[in-house]
């Protein structure tokens, strides 16, 4: 079978090349780009003749999928698979595959540690010593004794989950269906009101679809306290920005810590608000970026070829 790598994801090409030796060495024509593109006709010359593809974040949209048509199965190096259009995947009985589980230790770290910035005020204290400023108007405040609102008690937050308690925090969860594993973590579920209410860092851990866009509008910050902080190292869309910015301005919620916003960044900074919204911490989708994490989705990502080649596919995400 002919299989491509369409993108680079994130580990030195050498490291590609061992991973796709064993491929090879079973008959397979492995390909290799590296570099990243997200213009439709060049990732639908890169996809011609390929019977899988391998791709990481950048949208692989449905005129892509159907000028394929030797395409059997797209392996997603990454853990959302809202960047591929499913439906026409579906029409032409392509099998998607993700990387769930690579990152989680990093979103998990990157969501406790966005946390700290906002309660310790780390990137204004980091401006004002730069500046020769002194320590006045940067009290902080502890993660200790805190209650913290888990949305979305996955695997990725039940880590979150279990570095908060570390701290001293007692942590509420919110799922659709409650699991045993984050009661294990000492989640307690409670309904979605309760825990805006009570929580003082919520921390959203949810994937994106039609049930999630927007789950946090306008209405549910208002249920916020006044000195809560929202964090999102999950995706984007779940936030609506607009809203968030409006009660940053406000002051009807304390602050934030954003890794994922509505669009990739950059961002374009005329008409971001949350670039200059006050209390905001902002990160360019990093949360999934680290040395370990990527050594550990090319691993997967390999797996997951080498099991559909088997006859015994991993990680199907849709099919």
């Amino acid at each position: 079978m002919n299989i491509a790598l369409i993108e680079p994801i994130g580990i030195p090409e050498e490291s590609v090349r061992a991973l796709a030796r064993p491929i090879e060495e079973a008959g397979h024509i492995f390909t290799y780009h590296d570099t990243k593109t997200t213009d439709p006709d060049e990732l639908a010359r890169r996809s011609a003749g390929q019977d899988i593809v391998m791709i990481a974040n950048n949208p692989y949209p449905a005129a892509v999928v159907e000028a394929s048509s030797d395409l059997k199965m797209i392996d997603v190096a990454f853990t959302g698979i809202d960047h591929v259009a499913l439906d026409a995947c579906r029409a032409r009985g392509i099998a998607v595959c993700n990387c769930a589980g690579y990152s989680d230790v990093a979103v998990a770290e990157l969501s406790v540690g966005l946390a700290i910035d906002v309660f310790r005020k780390v990137v204004a204290a980091d401006a004002v010593t730069r500046q020769g400023g002194t320590s006045a108007g940067l009290m902080g405040r502890e993660i200790a004794g805190k209650t913290v609102g888990i949305i979305g008690t996955g695997h990725i937050g039940i880590q979150t989950a279990r570095l908060f308690a570390a701290f001293g925090a007692r942590v509420l969860g919110y799922a659709r269906h409650e699991s045993e594993a984050a009661r294990a973590a000492g989640i307690v579920h409670t309904p979605l009101d309760e825990l805006l209410a009570e929580s003082d860092i919520i921390s959203l851990h949810l994937p994106l679809n039609d049930a999630t866009r927007g789950f946090i509008g306008a209405a549910e910050l208002a249920r916020m306290k006044p000195s809560a902080i929202l964090i999102n190292c999950a995706r984007g869309p779940i936030v609506d920005e607009d809203a968030l910015a409006n009660a940053l301005e406000a002051g009807k919620i304390a602050g934030a810590g954003i890794d994922v916003f509505d669009g990739e960044p950059p961002l374009a900074k005329a008409d971001h608000r949350l670039l200059s919204a006050p209390n905001a911490v902002l990160t360019p989708h990093v949360g999934f970026l680290t040395e370990e994490a990527m050594e550990r989705r090319a691993r997967i990502a390999f797996d997951n070829v080498t099991a559909w080649l088997a006859g015994a596919p991993q990680n199907v995400c849709a099919l």
